[in-house]
Order: C-alpha cells, then structure tokens, then sequence
C-alpha cells in the first residue's frame, strides 16, 4: 500500500526535510539545522529539455545518471536538474528552489526510495548546490571531539567506525561526511543514524541510538594504514603536502568544476586540522587496542 500524501517530517545533513510520503527510517529531529527541503511525487520538468546526459557508472548495480539543460558546470540559479538511478527512481529539482521532485521506476518501492534519497542523492544534491563539502570517511565523536577516519576503498573505515560505535562513541556518519567553513573552523554535519558496516547492496544499515545532533568543529583526521597482524599500533603526524596528498583522494565527488575550489578548501582545511596516520594491524581480534589507542592519542591532543 502506497504511504503517498502522508505528510512526514525527517532531518539529515542539518535538514529538516517534509515529505508527501511517510518514509520507514527513524531519525531524530534536532533543535538545530541549516536548510529546509520538500520531498514530493511527480515531475515538474520537461524530461526532453534537459539534453545534457552525464553518466555515474555504476553504484549498488544500478545505472547512474544526472540530466540538466547546458554543460555539467558549477549550479546556476533556475537551473533543471535530474538524478537518475535507472528503472529504480529519478528526482528533480531547479537550483534554487527547496523542493525535490521524485518519480519512481518499474523497480522502485518505498524502501529503495528510503535509500537512494538518504543515502546517495542528498550527498550529491548538497554538493551540486553549494552547500556542503563532502568526505568519504567515517565519523564519530572522541569526548564530544569529531574525530573522521580515511582510508582507501576496502581500507576498513567502516570497520573501524563500527568497533568505536560498539564501544559507546557517538555516530556523525558512516560513510559521507558533510562539512563546511565558518568563523575559523571546519565543521562535521551529522548524516543520518543508520550505519552500513558491510555495505550490503540498497542496504539503509541498522539504526543507532547513540548519534550526533549538532554540527561540530572537526578535531583531527585518522589516516588508516594496513600492517601485519602482530605489528605494531603506531600513530604519527603527517605534515607538509603530505596532507594534502592523503586527504585529495578522500573527496567524495570529482566533478571537474569542482576543482578549484576544491583544492583552496582542502588547503585551508589542512592549514586547522591535524591529521594522522594510524598503521592497524590487520587482525579484527586487536581493534580494541586499536581504539585504546587512538582514543588516547585523540584526548592528548585537545
């Protein structure tokens, strides 16, 4: 049975977001926030007119696509976008406005539209709209510290943030990180409490109680590097280009536009926070040392 014209309220990236359509997922309002959305059925744009097609590949073995009217560019007001998950969903919106428009396809339902909305097409929404700066990394608070975990694909991020959230620290997010700039500090927007630790497939995660509320300055990057199973936990400063180096990969969208203004925020971003190489060693059965001791090199540092 279709939940459609029920009117919900849900809040993720520090947005409050209304929706035509009770959506199953759990997440907390919080008292403080950035932006307002509207989630709506049907298609306010004329398909045929957005005749720039940019292909994503492929993500959750789905195809992947965005659609606007002129070359793929920074935003510009009144402009017509589409996000397209093939056969699944496809959402609309013009820069600008608050509202999205989605449509579902022959194989889309509630649940897969839960996922790509949350998971997938406000990451990129926000990024295309100048909102946030997105990491892919995993976040979570050391002492009300956000503390952002990086490494390559399959590198153990979310491993890693789900051994800190089984002992207790609170979530921001599992796997995009928003941040922005402003009065001298980087901040870290929570996402949504759900997490994915074995990033099954259109999989939304299992929801957790103990997650961030508020946007918080980001207190120090981990960069994870595998070792041998009986190596030893070593955690170093990274300094000069080196950072930067580290960190580039860890952008989570590389649309050419983004480029410039890219590389003078991760700059700066490098110029405030400090960042870390861990070597873990790859054995699941020492995470727990693991965590000892980032948590005791991350409070040293404040």
């Amino acid at each position: 049975m279709s939940n459609q014209h029920t009117r919900s309220l849900i809040q993720a990236y520090g947005t409050r977001i209304y929706s035509d359509r009770k959506l199953n997922i759990d997440l907390h309002e919080s008292p403080i926030f950035s932006h307002e959305l509207e989630l709506r059925s049907g298609c306010p744009i004329s398909v045929q007119y957005l005749q720039e097609y940019i292909p994503l590949g492929i993500s959750h073995g789905r195809e992947l696509a965005i659609h606007t009217d002129r070359p793929f560019s920074k935003s510009q007001q009144h402009q017509p976008w589409c996000f397209e998950v093939k056969d699944v969903v496809s959402f609309y919106w013009i820069s600008g406005e608050r509202s999205i428009y989605y449509e579902l396809g022959t194989s889309g339902n509630d649940s897969l539209l839960t996922f790509w909305f949350l998971h997938i097409f406000l990451p990129l929404y926000f990024t295309i709209e100048d909102k946030y700066d997105f990491l892919h990394a995993g976040a979570v608070e050391v002492d009300d510290k956000p503390i952002l975990f990086i490494a390559p694909s399959m590198g153990g991020k979310s491993t890693m943030t789900d051994c800190f959230i089984k002992q207790g620290h609170t979530l921001i997010s599992d796997d995009k990180v928003a941040t922005y700039y402003d009065d001298d500090k980087f901040f870290s927007v929570p996402s949504h409490p759900y997490h994915r630790p074995y990033r099954q497939y259109e999989d939304l995660g299992y929801h957790i109680s103990n997650y961030s509320r508020d946007a918080k300055p980001i207190h120090a990057f981990y960069s994870l590097d595998s070792a041998s199973k009986d190596a030893e936990i070593i955690i170093s400063e990274i300094i000069g280009y080196k950072k930067f180096e580290i960190l580039l990969p860890a952008y989570l969208y590389s649309f050419p536009f983004l480029k410039p203004m890219r590389l003078k925020y991760l700059s700066k971003m490098l110029d405030f926070i400090a960042l870390y190489r861990v070597h873990v060693p790859w054995d699941i059965k020492r995470l727990d040392e693991v965590h000892d001791a980032i948590c005791q090199h991350s409070i040293s540092k404040l």
